[in-house]
């Protein structure tokens, strides 16, 4: 297994690629023991490091609540290679396929096949469920794997190396490690497919590189996520559900709520609301111990920056109090942003962090045609009780993915694709557009000795003309 920090070049890579591409090509596909096996040992081993994932998790956030990594990361995984495990057999059989009259009795099937070694590159806010789920996709295919995680979560990709070396061989599952040029040195391999989840610019550049193999790519990128808020729903229901997709993990999460369209007449409710149920939820802040700090320093600043450019444009600010976490520099206050306006760079920008623009809206026509007139979100979400409403706003809008009265919570379901369209993505993963994706779908036909083919093929005669007769 390869764990050192850096990759000295793009030779050492190549040889990485070309060893497992042999490995596959010698042994073929796994046969469906092999990979439930490989499944059942990767969940083993996740449960078995529970509490170090935790603490190491921890300690490359600052501070990240273990209760949080286990429900929004190590839960999401097991449940996922459950749900994985449980269908595998049923997506692995061959399918039978209509054959047209012409060409009877010939049989055709749909035989689905790994499609060698897939490339993995992870990002730092989940770096445990957005590497390993990726991975347990890929085995459940028949792939072998290479990844390359983040290297803003040194310690957690440090204890993921350890652990997969430990119950895979090398030539089946292999992280590397290092900075931004191993990184491009990976996305430039041929592969056979590449996985990225992480920010838009990167993964313009992934899929660049990804080009000059012809390489297809899967890319779980993120935009600006909106909500809408119809006048019929409960303020305090939804600045709940609000508070839960914004605030866990500090807001850095692809699918977090990014801003919300809230009717004129309860701007101010819905600000008192959601600072309510923040202040219940972290009593005691950022101080709070179950409120996680952001990953860096930069995006800390970053963040501040937004926050003081809306300030300076005229929105009101309202922070949840002030004090960090055991005086972590990178915690940031849960913040309202009220007034915000197109100009500012917080609607420019996707936010990533613990602060919400509330954006007041006349209805929610007006909130469908400022969100067409933007990029594509990975997901939106919208609150109303009633259908007519949830239908509008449903068959008006393209996203990734969406949900009805509440946020955040259809990344759990196994049963769902999830991916991104447009600026936001492409392709999908999860149970079994996840299988899919990691998959090749090869049509096989299957001739019989009599054919009717035969009776069209040179030299024509009359016996042609009859049977072209009957076929037109």
């Amino acid at each position: 297994m390869m764990t050192q920090a850096n990759i000295p070049s793009d030779g050492t890579l190549a040889d990485l690629l070309a060893h497992q591409r042999a490995a596959f090509v010698a042994a073929g596909a796994p046969p469906i023991e092999q990979r439930l096996a490989n499944l059942n040992t990767l969940r083993k081993a996740i449960l078995a490091l529970r509490s170090q994932f935790e603490e190491t998790i921890n300690a490359d956030f600052g501070n990240r609540s273990r209760f949080e990594t286990a429900i929004m990361e190590i839960m999401p995984v097991t449940q996922g290679i459950d749900y994985l495990r449980k269908h595998l057999r049923r997506w692995m059989r061959p399918q039978s396929r209509h054959v047209a009259m012409q060409f009877r009795p010939a049989r055709a099937k749909v035989l689905m096949q790994p499609l060698g070694v897939v490339g993995i590159v992870s990002p730092w806010n989940y770096p445990l469920a957005l590497c390993l789920m990726p991975l347990a996709t890929a085995l459940a295919a028949g792939n072998r794997v290479m990844i390359k995680p983040s290297e803003y979560t040194p310690r957690t990709s440090a204890l993921m190396s350890r652990m997969l070396a430990g119950i895979f061989p090398e030539d089946e599952v292999a992280i590397v490690t290092g900075g931004p040029d191993v990184g491009a040195a990976f996305s430039a391999l041929p592969f056979d497919h590449l996985f990225f989840t992480g920010s838009t610019g990167v993964g313009k550049a992934i899929m660049r590189a990804a080009s000059e193999n012809l390489v297809p790519v899967t890319l779980e990128l993120g935009g600006k996520s909106p909500v809408i808020v119809a006048d019929d729903y409960s303020i305090p229901r939804v600045a709940k559900a609000l508070v839960y997709g914004k605030l866990s993990n500090a807001g850095q999460t692809c699918v977090a709520p990014d801003y919300v369209f809230v009717p004129e007449d309860k701007v101010e409710a819905f600000a008192t609301a959601y600072e309510a149920e923040a202040r219940k939820a972290y009593p005691q802040g950022p101080a709070d111990k179950g409120y996680a700090s952001l990953i860096s320093q930069r995006h800390h600043d970053r963040l501040v920056g937004l926050i003081e450019d809306a300030r300076a444009k005229g929105a009101r600010i309202v922070q949840i109090g002030s004090k960090p976490y055991e005086g972590l520099s990178t915690t940031l206050a849960p913040t309202i942003v009220v007034g915000a306006t197109p100009d500012m760079k917080i609607m420019q920008e996707e936010i990533f962090g613990p602060v919400l623009p509330i954006v007041a809206c006349r209805s929610v026509d007006d909130a469908i045609t400022r969100i067409n007139a933007g990029e594509r979100p990975l997901a939106l979400y919208v609150f109303s009780d009633r259908q007519d409403v949830v239908d509008k706003v449903l068959s008006s809008t393209t996203s990734g993915s969406a949900v009805v009265n509440d946020t955040v919570i259809q990344f759990a379901q196994d049963d769902m694709p999830f991916g991104g369209v447009g600026a936001s993505g492409m392709g999908a993963y999860h149970g079994e557009e996840g299988f899919k994706t990691f998959s090749h779908a090869k049509g096989v036909l299957f001739q019989s000795r009599l054919s009717m083919v035969g009776m069209m093929r040179a030299p024509f005669g009359s016996l042609a003309d009859r049977v072209l007769g009957f076929m037109l």
